[in-house]
């Protein structure tokens, strides 16, 4: 993996933060492959199959903050993609802050590397 798929890496967190806080749905197109999953179910959501789903429940039904901050992000190389872990400080109504982890197996295609597997968590999990 060179620096140019790192920094590359690096802003997939930036984009889809970006494009949640501006609901921008057709940008999440350069975040998750289509057959992508996301799975919410730790922090009381559902296990989302598929790009159409993730941007139907993101228009439709989810919750969202204010305001996403991404940090602490990182990318370890494996044989068949990446592993992605990265933290979220949001802003939600009222002032209210709160922390999530983010852990993304992420894949190169040809339009560039995509999330094929998303889960959040609540709590920081231990690395696999």
């Amino acid at each position: 993996m060179d620096t140019a798929d790192r920094l590359e890496l690096h802003e997939l967190p930036g984009r889809y933060g970006d494009a949640i806080d501006d609901r921008n749905w057709e940008g999440l197109r350069r975040i998750f492959t289509e057959d992508a999953t996301f799975d919410l179910t730790d922090i009381g959501g559902p296990k989302l199959e598929g790009l159409a789903e993730i941007c139907r429940y993101m228009d439709e039904e989810a919750t969202h903050p204010l305001t996403h901050l991404m940090t602490n992000i990182y990318v370890d190389e494996h044989p068949d993609g990446a592993k992605m872990y990265f933290r979220i400080v949001a802003r939600a109504k009222g002032g209210v802050f709160g922390t999530a982890s983010y852990y993304d197996d992420v894949v190169r295609t040809p339009e560039g590397w995509r999330v094929k597997d998303r889960v959040i968590t609540g709590r920081r999990r231990p690395r696999d």
